[in-house]
Protein backbone atom coordinates (compact mmCIF):
# COMPACT_ATOMS: atom_id res chain seq x y z
CA UNK A 1 0.00 0.00 0.00
CA UNK A 2 1.16 3.53 -0.68
CA UNK A 3 1.66 5.95 2.18
CA UNK A 4 -1.56 7.81 1.26
CA UNK A 5 -3.54 4.54 1.22
CA UNK A 6 -2.21 3.82 4.70
CA UNK A 7 -3.22 7.30 5.85
CA UNK A 8 -6.71 6.80 4.40
CA UNK A 9 -7.11 3.57 6.36
CA UNK A 10 -5.78 5.26 9.50
CA UNK A 11 -8.21 8.18 8.97
CA UNK A 12 -11.16 5.79 8.86
CA UNK A 13 -9.93 3.68 11.80
CA UNK A 14 -8.99 6.56 14.13
CA UNK A 15 -11.34 9.42 13.14
CA UNK A 16 -14.42 7.95 11.49
CA UNK A 17 -15.24 4.59 13.10
CA UNK A 18 -14.69 5.91 16.68
CA UNK A 19 -17.33 8.55 15.88
CA UNK A 20 -19.90 5.75 15.42
CA UNK A 21 -19.93 5.99 11.63
CA UNK A 22 -19.98 2.39 10.46
CA UNK A 23 -22.26 2.26 7.38
CA UNK A 24 -20.43 0.37 4.66
CA UNK A 25 -21.15 2.83 1.79
CA UNK A 26 -19.59 5.71 3.78
CA UNK A 27 -16.54 3.71 4.88
CA UNK A 28 -16.06 2.34 1.37
CA UNK A 29 -16.24 5.82 -0.21
CA UNK A 30 -13.82 7.35 2.31
CA UNK A 31 -11.34 4.50 1.77
CA UNK A 32 -11.64 4.76 -2.01
CA UNK A 33 -11.49 8.53 -2.69
CA UNK A 34 -7.92 9.94 -2.56
CA UNK A 35 -8.43 12.96 -0.28
CA UNK A 36 -4.89 14.19 -1.00
CA UNK A 37 -5.86 14.79 -4.64
CA UNK A 38 -8.58 17.28 -3.66
CA UNK A 39 -6.55 19.73 -1.57
CA UNK A 40 -4.07 22.45 -2.65
CA UNK A 41 -0.73 20.84 -3.63
CA UNK A 42 1.06 22.44 -0.67
CA UNK A 43 -1.37 20.73 1.74
CA UNK A 44 -1.26 17.16 0.38
CA UNK A 45 0.71 15.97 3.41
CA UNK A 46 -1.93 17.47 5.72
CA UNK A 47 -4.87 15.92 3.83
CA UNK A 48 -5.68 13.34 6.51
CA UNK A 49 -5.33 15.41 9.67
CA UNK A 50 -8.33 15.51 12.00
CA UNK A 51 -9.21 19.16 11.47
CA UNK A 52 -10.67 21.42 8.79
CA UNK A 53 -8.22 22.22 5.97
CA UNK A 54 -8.00 25.87 4.90
CA UNK A 55 -8.78 26.31 1.20
CA UNK A 56 -8.42 30.11 1.38
CA UNK A 57 -10.99 32.92 1.22
CA UNK A 58 -12.69 31.71 4.40
CA UNK A 59 -13.41 28.26 2.98
CA UNK A 60 -12.41 24.86 4.35
CA UNK A 61 -12.44 21.17 3.53
CA UNK A 62 -14.40 19.72 6.44
CA UNK A 63 -12.48 17.40 8.75
CA UNK A 64 -13.08 13.67 8.03
CA UNK A 65 -15.08 13.07 11.21
CA UNK A 66 -17.52 15.92 10.50
CA UNK A 67 -18.03 14.97 6.84
CA UNK A 68 -18.53 11.31 7.75
CA UNK A 69 -21.11 12.16 10.43
CA UNK A 70 -22.92 14.51 8.00
CA UNK A 71 -23.08 11.69 5.44
CA UNK A 72 -24.36 9.36 8.15
CA UNK A 73 -27.05 11.83 9.22
CA UNK A 74 -27.99 12.46 5.58
CA UNK A 75 -28.67 8.75 4.97
CA UNK A 76 -27.43 8.94 1.36
CA UNK A 77 -29.18 6.47 -0.95
CA UNK A 78 -27.98 4.94 -4.24
CA UNK A 79 -30.95 6.53 -6.02
CA UNK A 80 -30.39 10.05 -4.64
CA UNK A 81 -29.76 13.10 -6.78
CA UNK A 82 -27.64 15.33 -4.53
CA UNK A 83 -26.81 19.04 -4.52
CA UNK A 84 -23.37 19.65 -2.94
CA UNK A 85 -22.91 23.34 -2.10
CA UNK A 86 -19.42 24.73 -1.59
CA UNK A 87 -17.64 21.65 -2.93
CA UNK A 88 -14.18 23.22 -2.71
CA UNK A 89 -11.81 21.23 -4.93
CA UNK A 90 -14.30 18.39 -5.29
CA UNK A 91 -13.60 15.99 -2.43
CA UNK A 92 -17.10 15.91 -0.91
CA UNK A 93 -18.57 15.59 -4.42
CA UNK A 94 -16.32 12.61 -5.20
CA UNK A 95 -17.33 10.90 -1.94
CA UNK A 96 -21.04 11.57 -2.59
CA UNK A 97 -20.73 10.37 -6.20
CA UNK A 98 -19.49 7.07 -4.80
CA UNK A 99 -22.73 6.74 -2.82
CA UNK A 100 -25.49 8.45 -4.85
CA UNK A 101 -26.90 8.33 -8.37
CA UNK A 102 -25.76 11.81 -9.41
CA UNK A 103 -24.21 14.86 -7.75
CA UNK A 104 -24.60 18.49 -8.81
CA UNK A 105 -21.91 20.61 -7.15
CA UNK A 106 -21.77 24.41 -6.92
CA UNK A 107 -18.71 26.57 -6.22
CA UNK A 108 -18.85 30.37 -6.01
CA UNK A 109 -15.23 30.72 -7.18
CA UNK A 110 -14.87 30.03 -10.90
CA UNK A 111 -11.24 28.88 -10.73
CA UNK A 112 -12.04 26.54 -7.86
CA UNK A 113 -15.07 25.16 -9.73
CA UNK A 114 -12.88 24.48 -12.76
CA UNK A 115 -10.24 22.74 -10.66
CA UNK A 116 -12.89 20.66 -8.90
CA UNK A 117 -14.32 19.51 -12.25
CA UNK A 118 -10.81 18.64 -13.49
CA UNK A 119 -10.08 16.68 -10.32
CA UNK A 120 -13.30 14.70 -10.65
CA UNK A 121 -12.76 14.03 -14.36
CA UNK A 122 -9.17 12.91 -13.85
CA UNK A 123 -10.36 10.35 -11.29
CA UNK A 124 -13.12 9.01 -13.54
CA UNK A 125 -16.01 10.46 -11.53
CA UNK A 126 -18.59 10.63 -14.33
CA UNK A 127 -21.79 10.95 -12.27
CA UNK A 128 -21.07 14.47 -11.01
CA UNK A 129 -20.91 17.96 -12.50
CA UNK A 130 -19.57 21.20 -11.02
CA UNK A 131 -21.09 24.60 -11.75
CA UNK A 132 -19.87 28.07 -10.80
CA UNK A 133 -22.35 30.43 -9.18
CA UNK A 134 -23.65 31.87 -5.89
CA UNK A 135 -24.00 29.04 -3.37
CA UNK A 136 -27.22 30.34 -1.84
CA UNK A 137 -28.97 30.15 -5.21
CA UNK A 138 -28.30 26.42 -5.52
CA UNK A 139 -28.85 24.96 -8.99
CA UNK A 140 -32.61 24.98 -9.59
CA UNK A 141 -32.42 23.98 -13.24
CA UNK A 142 -30.95 20.59 -12.28
CA UNK A 143 -33.35 19.99 -9.37
CA UNK A 144 -35.38 19.17 -7.48
CA UNK A 145 -33.04 17.18 -5.24
CA UNK A 146 -33.41 14.26 -2.86
CA UNK A 147 -30.63 15.69 -0.71
CA UNK A 148 -28.78 19.00 -0.28
CA UNK A 149 -25.50 19.18 1.66
CA UNK A 150 -23.56 22.31 2.60
CA UNK A 151 -19.78 22.13 3.00
CA UNK A 152 -19.62 24.92 5.55
CA UNK A 153 -21.78 26.63 8.13
CA UNK A 154 -24.95 28.70 7.70
CA UNK A 155 -26.74 31.26 9.85
CA UNK A 156 -29.94 30.78 7.89
CA UNK A 157 -31.06 28.93 4.77
CA UNK A 158 -32.89 30.93 2.09
CA UNK A 159 -36.29 29.77 0.82
CA UNK A 160 -34.79 29.70 -2.70
CA UNK A 161 -32.83 26.67 -1.59
CA UNK A 162 -35.50 24.75 0.31
CA UNK A 163 -37.74 25.09 -2.75
CA UNK A 164 -35.20 22.92 -4.62
CA UNK A 165 -35.76 19.95 -2.28
CA UNK A 166 -38.21 17.23 -3.30
CA UNK A 167 -41.13 16.43 -1.01
CA UNK A 168 -39.70 13.94 1.49
CA UNK A 169 -36.17 15.09 0.63
CA UNK A 170 -33.67 16.43 3.15
CA UNK A 171 -31.01 19.02 3.75
CA UNK A 172 -28.06 18.76 6.15
CA UNK A 173 -26.14 21.82 7.32
CA UNK A 174 -23.96 23.12 10.14
CA UNK A 175 -25.80 26.01 11.81
CA UNK A 176 -23.41 28.54 13.34
CA UNK A 177 -24.49 29.25 16.90
CA UNK A 178 -21.84 31.20 18.78
CA UNK A 179 -18.60 29.28 19.27
CA UNK A 180 -20.29 25.91 18.83
CA UNK A 181 -22.13 24.94 15.67
CA UNK A 182 -24.98 22.43 15.43
CA UNK A 183 -25.54 20.06 12.52
CA UNK A 184 -29.24 19.82 11.75
CA UNK A 185 -31.13 17.56 9.38
CA UNK A 186 -34.21 19.03 7.74
CA UNK A 187 -36.84 16.93 5.98
CA UNK A 188 -39.50 18.44 3.72
CA UNK A 189 -42.95 17.28 4.82
CA UNK A 190 -46.07 18.81 3.24
CA UNK A 191 -43.88 21.55 1.76
CA UNK A 192 -42.39 22.64 5.12
CA UNK A 193 -38.97 21.88 6.59
CA UNK A 194 -38.92 19.83 9.81
CA UNK A 195 -35.57 20.03 11.62
CA UNK A 196 -33.79 17.82 14.13
CA UNK A 197 -30.38 18.19 15.74
CA UNK A 198 -27.72 15.60 14.82
CA UNK A 199 -24.40 16.60 16.46
CA UNK A 200 -22.02 19.51 17.10
CA UNK A 201 -19.49 20.77 14.55
CA UNK A 202 -17.94 24.06 13.46
CA UNK A 203 -16.95 25.61 10.14
CA UNK A 204 -16.80 29.10 8.61
CA UNK A 205 -20.15 30.52 7.42
CA UNK A 206 -20.59 30.15 3.66
CA UNK A 207 -21.08 33.29 1.58
CA UNK A 208 -24.78 34.05 1.08
CA UNK A 209 -25.91 32.18 4.19
CA UNK A 210 -25.38 35.00 6.69
CA UNK A 211 -28.37 36.14 8.72
CA UNK A 212 -29.85 39.33 7.30
CA UNK A 213 -29.95 41.95 10.06
CA UNK A 214 -33.45 43.22 10.80
CA UNK A 215 -33.85 46.99 10.74
CA UNK A 216 -34.84 48.57 14.02
CA UNK A 217 -36.47 52.00 14.07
Amino acid sequence: MTDFQNRRTLMVDTQVRPSDVTKFPIIDALLDVPREEYVPDALRDAAYIGENIDLGEGRVLLEPRTLAKILDAADVQKTDVVLDLGCGLGYSTAVLAHMAEFVVAVEDDEARAEEAQQNLSSHGVDNAAVFAGPLAQGAAKNGPYDLILLQGAVEEIPDDLTSQIKEGGRIVAIFAEGALGVVRVGRKIDGAMNWRMAFNATAPVLSGFEKVAAFAF
